[in-house]
């Protein structure tokens, strides 16, 4: 077990995805590193002893910033989309792989396209053997395309499409951004990070600050958003978003909101 083993870092947080183990590595400006922590809040509200965390540290919009960790918030905040992939799956910025790992070991998924734009990204992950530590039937599925995610095309088509590109839950231009990939890719279907919040934040400014958030609103603002999101199936979903809210949505910014210190 290396020093920076996720496994041993998440404590009292349980998950059956797979974690692969992270060395410390820097290139260009980019690093991921261990840091130290005694609790982690979940994407969900729940709070879970750990730790300490693996971070994908870079620049930022105010200096630099974690743009991903092995948290339990960033790893409940993906799992939706992960676990519904299927077929051919796009993966939109790497991050540190761990979603793109996790895609690849699906039985349903029989390809997998990671598309990202910074070759120093690129080459940390390289150096970090995060894919290398996959199955072969795994790595055979990944094929990892340098372009932007913003302009990259298909050629041919897209079961499943996960977005991840941006630093914070919330930012004012991701909607629209998940639009313009959407129309890029024509996938069958969607997931963005922080996408729960989107629909909080329209729901917010429909109804005002708390809205009565049900399954009925939540069909609603995703049928007026007009992408194909992927949704679970879970009885309480609209109770998570709620509460989810609490931490992560705009009218909570006095809030701790960072992917791995919150």
């Amino acid at each position: 077990m290396s020093a920076g083993d996720p496994h041993a870092l998440l404590g009292d947080f349980h998950t059956d995805l797979w974690l692969p183990d992270y060395p410390t590595v820097t290139c260009g400006a980019w690093s991921i590193r261990r840091i130290m922590m005694a609790a982690a809040r979940g994407y969900w509200g729940d709070v879970y002893r750990i730790a300490g965390t693996v971070i994908l540290a870079g620049p930022g919009m105010e200096g630099r910033a974690s743009w991903m960790s092995l948290t339990p918030s960033e790893i409940e905040s993906q799992e939706i989309g992960l676990r519904a992939a299927h077929g051919h799956t796009v993966v939109l910025g790497m991050g540190m792989g761990w979603l793109a790992a996790n895609v690849a070991l699906k039985s349903e998924v029989d390809r997998v396209t990671i598309v990202e734009r910074d070759p120093d990204i690129i080459a940390l992950m390289e150096a970090a053997g995060v894919f290398a530590q996959l199955p072969e039937a795994a790595r055979r599925k990944l094929e990892i395309v340098a372009a932007d995610a913003l302009h990259w095309r298909s050629e041919g088509p897209v079961d499943t499409l996960q977005a991840d590109i941006w630093e914070r839950f919330v930012e004012p231009q991701k909607l629209d951004q998940v639009r313009r990939m959407q129309d890029n890719i024509g996938a069958n279907a969607v997931y963005f990070w922080g996408q729960e919040m989107a629909i909080w934040e329209i729901a917010c400014d429909q109804t005002g600050p708390h809205p009565p958030m049900d399954w009925a609103m939540v069909h609603r603002i995703v049928s007026d958003i007009r992408l194909p999101l992927i949704l679970p199936d879970w009885p309480d979903f609209p109770a998570k978003i709620t509460s989810a809210a609490r931490w992560w949505a705009p009218d909570h910014r006095d809030k701790p909101a960072d992917r791995a210190t919150a």
